[in-house]
């Protein structure tokens, strides 16, 4: 199972649809990201992909300053899952990788 590539997300928050890009890539054997949407470009930290589990935190300043704690099960060329931030509910993620 592969998490590389660059994935166009949605994450389904209590104040809408957000769009984010998430690009994926290894780097000395070590899987490695960043995101960006809202004007940010942000280094993903904890990236870890465990059979079809990938996880990742990032923080972001918009539209409001959180740590989000994602974890995603890859399936092919799509992902689904949850994002989470602090003690907010959880919102709902989707992705698909785009073609090379």
């Amino acid at each position: 199972m592969s998490a590389e590539g660059t994935w166009d997300l949605s994450v389904a928050t209590p104040i809408g649809k957000i769009k984010a890009v998430a690009e994926f890539r290894r780097e000395d054997g070590v899987l490695v990201g960043t995101a960006h949407g809202t004007g940010e470009k942000i280094p993903l930290s904890e990236v870890v992909l465990d059979g079809d589990r990938l996880t990742w935190k990032q923080s972001i300043t918009k539209p409001m300053r959180l740590n989000l704690a994602f974890a995603v099960t890859v399936d092919g060329d799509t992902l689904t899952g949850t994002s989470k931030a602090g003690r907010l509910p959880a919102s709902k993620v989707t992705g698909e990788r785009r073609a090379v």
